[in-house]
């Protein structure tokens, strides 16, 4: 087992339980005690985890380090038209009969209002309010991942959720993410939320991160993905021109959408 792979299933372990035994991991991983001591050590230098003698708990802190996440109704609001936008472009790139995954979130909540064109669609979901809008497509089928109901957000996230979604294979998954950085890559502020993300990503055999201009520059407290892992960015024409240049030299495909013509 690769070392990055065994400091994710004891990050897995820690969020499910809350807390973890040395020895336990040691028996669990076939692996010296000295070995488990130095993947708890990394994962606590990322705030994820706090040590404690014996083992690890998860860190009770790190929502303090985040922004605040607005009640979904209240962030449907913001810069709509952008986001509607951005929602009919990135429609465009699917066709019937194919499983898609979309994220829980207002800017994947607008590609599902935009999906009403296809038929014989399956949705996957962890969106309770995207799996709503979604059966409004009769042509649809919808299967929405259990797990914790985050009630801001209408989402749900948790060790459930990710387990569930590492059995879906789908043509596209689509994400939205807190803050985009150059250095850093897609961001959220909920450590839950970016396990959820990142079992999305796994599932998708194209990855489409869509976000309106006031997520680039700016870092939630985890990272979920980076470049390398995204096949392509739909944003809007308010983004700016120069951030999506650095964007695509990275690999990843920007689509660009008008939101004049949206208006």
């Amino acid at each position: 087992m690769l070392v990055d792979e065994r400091r994710n299933k004891i990050r897995n372990l820690i969020i499910a339980n809350g807390s973890v035994k040395v020895t336990d991991l040691v028996r669990e991983f076939q692996v010296s005690e000295e070995t488990i001591r130095r993947d708890l050590t990394i994962l606590e230098s990322k705030g994820l985890i706090k040590k404690n003698y014996g083992g690890a708990v998860l860190a009770q802190d790190y929502n303090q380090l985040a922004e605040p996440v607005p009640p979904v109704k209240l962030r449907q609001s913001v810069y709509f038209e952008e986001k509607n936008a951005i929602g009919k472009k990135a429609a465009e790139l699917l066709s019937e009969q194919q499983i898609i995954i979309l994220d829980s979130g207002t800017t994947t909540l607008c590609i599902a209002r935009n999906l009403s064109h296809l038929q014989d669609i399956t949705v996957v979901t962890n969106g309770i309010n995207v799996a709503e809008e979604c059966c409004k497509n009769e042509g649809s089928s919808i299967y929405l991942v259990g797990g914790k109901l985050i009630k801001e957000s209408m989402s749900l996230i948790g060790p459930q959720a990710q387990n569930e979604l590492k059995k879906y294979s789908a043509n596209y998954a689509f994400l939205g993410t807190t803050g985009i950085s150059l250095t850093k890559g897609f961001s959220t502020s909920d450590l839950y939320e970016a396990e959820v993300k990142r079992a999305m990503v796994q599932a998708g055999n194209k990855v489409v991160v869509v976000a309106d201009h006031s997520k680039f520059k700016k870092q939630g407290l985890i990272t979920f993905c980076g470049f390398d892992d995204v096949d392509m960015l739909v944003t809007s024409d308010q983004t700016d021109e120069e951030i999506l240049k650095e964007i695509e030299k990275l690999g990843v495909k920007v689509i660009v959408s008008s939101t004049t013509a949206a208006k």
